[in-house]
């Protein structure tokens, strides 16, 4: 018995975006796999590279102006081990991108084993460095507590892990951050710091960074593709689980 396959759709070529910005999704070892996965699935929905791809699927009828185009950095070239799952190869370093002046309009930091002492110093430089230039900083989880450690939440408001909520907020009690218990994830005034909650609320942050980005018709496209149903803002039901409000 033979099976005969129908041929795949013709693939052509979709819209190239008008603006392609650049994003450094900052590894780091034992950071959490879901941390920048899940929220990448949602940034990079639009991508440049690949739109040719996405072109026959019939729920993705149009695509935005922009594209988001992603590099995974680390301290070193070496495979990066997260807490769970498999190592991931880094395209590039902090060192290197220094040195060559590179300059990204979009970072995301994932948390995990993470706090301002457990990670090379290099990525502590790096976020430093890109900070006056770019143009949103994302942290999921404890990738807000990295943050911290830079000084530039110092004086605005954050979210973080709810479950370490309590721990973060009293190791960084001298930096003036002003952490919000109950919140899925928070923005500055000025839009350019993005914090979320605990891992899988980094789609959440993702979906509410998209809305604002490439408004909320593409946004819902990019859940749409993975079937994934948003919460709002202050949808957090594990800031009372853990007694913080």
């Amino acid at each position: 018995m033979s099976i005969t396959l129908n041929p795949p759709p013709e693939l052509t070529p979709g819209p190239r975006p008008k603006t392609t910005y650049t994003l450094a999704v900052c590894l780091y070892p034992q950071f959490t796999m879901l941390d920048y996965q899940g929220p990448i699935e949602i940034l990079t929905a639009f991508p440049s590279q690949n739109r040719q791809n996405l072109g026959f699927i019939e729920f993705l009828p149009k695509f935005p102006d922009i594209g988001i185009e992603p590099d995974y950095l680390s301290h070193t070239n070496e495979p990066v081990e997260p807490l769970m799952g498999p190592n991931v190869v880094p395209t590039g370093t902090y060192k290197q991108a220094m040195e060559e002046g590179k300059q990204y309009d979009l970072l995301l930091i994932p948390g995990g084993n993470a706090h301002p002492g457990n990670v090379d110093p290099s990525l502590m430089e790096f976020i430093k460095n890109q900070y006056p230039k770019a143009k949103h900083i994302l942290t999921v989880c404890t990738g807000s507590w990295i943050l911290a450690g830079t000084g530039l939440l110092n004086g605005k408001k954050a979210t973080t892990n709810k479950m370490l909520f309590k721990t973060i907020q009293e190791c960084t009690k001298d930096l003036n951050i002003n952490w919000v218990p109950k919140a899925r994830w928070m923005v500055t005034d000025d839009k350019k710091i993005w914090t979320g909650s605990g891992v899988i609320a980094g789609m959440d942050l993702a979906n509410a960074f998209m809305e604002y980005f490439v408004g909320k018709e593409f946004a819902y496209q990019a859940c749409m593709s993975v079937e994934f149903t948003s919460r709002g803002q202050d949808d957090d039901e594990w800031a009372s689980v853990h007694g913080l409000v």
